[in-house]
């Protein structure tokens, strides 16, 4: 094992404040000016500075015209996009959505625990642009408001599940989004106990949720498998009594094939 000094001399400090300046551009602010790239990664303004305008002419970063912010191009999706298309999960994951994809529920997609977010590796989307919900391959969202979200956490120890949830701020998405942490683990432990996890319209307002756990052999979540409906097409306990049993099959078929 490398010590802390042998690993420090090893590291490449600029590199790492590079990717900290890329790291301070969220989906929640994805137009930042200098100064505040700087305060959120951490870094004095001068060498921010430096920074932005290298990974400008490099393309990752862009200049918003006609103002002093700066945002992230679409050359960085391309880092993501090339590890999420050679993985096996989504390449196994793909048909099996595919057929959850009908009458009653108008997406299924896996997303996998990335921090605190959950990352979208495959999606089959039939419907839903009528509310709005721009989901797609790469996207995150917060772990502790989700069905994914809930079907990955419940299966972690729950000093793990705590760090997880107490890594970002929890704000109120929707009328129903749950952030008190009691509660959140609560539900957790609720989830593990029936086997799957229900978001009723907790992350989008008029979406219906249910998703399972991918485990591996060693019953160790690896990926979340949901469907959504929209909710004026039905009840909860009409959506939840038509798709209940397909998700965890559909999530068990997906842990043997990856096994």
């Amino acid at each position: 094992m490398q010590s802390g000094a042998s690993t420090a001399k090893n590291t490449v400090q600029s590199l790492a404040k590079g990717f900290r300046l890329l790291e301070a551009f969220t989906a929640q602010e994805p137009e930042l000016t200098m100064a505040e790239a700087a305060r959120r990664a951490g870094l004095d303004n001068a060498t921010a500075f430096r920074f932005l305008n290298t990974l400008v002419d490099i393309g990752y970063v862009q200049r918003v015209p006609d103002t002093r912010l700066f945002r992230l191009s679409t050359k960085v999706l391309d880092l993501g996009f090339n590890a999420i298309a050679h993985s096996d999960l989504r390449t196994r994951a793909r048909p099996i959505l595919r057929e959850l994809v009908g009458e009653v529920s108008e997406a299924a997609s896996i997303g996998v625990l990335e921090g605190g977010d959950i990352l979208y590796a495959e999606r089959i989307q039939a419907g839903l642009t009528r509310l709005g919900v721009d989901i797609r391959i790469g996207s995150r969202v917060p772990a502790y408001c989700t069905a994914v979200g809930h079907a990955i956490l419940a299966w972690l120890p729950r000093e793990t599940q705590i760090r997880i949830l107490e890594s970002q701020p929890r704000r109120k998405l929707t009328d129903t989004t749950m952030t008190d942490l009691d509660a959140i683990l609560a539900r957790l432990a609720q989830v593990h106990d029936k086997g799957y996890a229900v978001s009723n319209q907790e992350t989008v307002s008029g979406l219906y949720v249910i998703a399972a756990p991918v485990l591996d052999i060693d019953g160790i979540p690896v990926a979340g498998l949901s469907v959504a409906s929209p909710a004026f097409r039905t009840s909860l306990a009409q959506f939840e009594a038509a798709t209940v049993e397909p998700v965890r099959m559909a999530a068990r078929s997906l842990s043997k094939v990856l096994a």
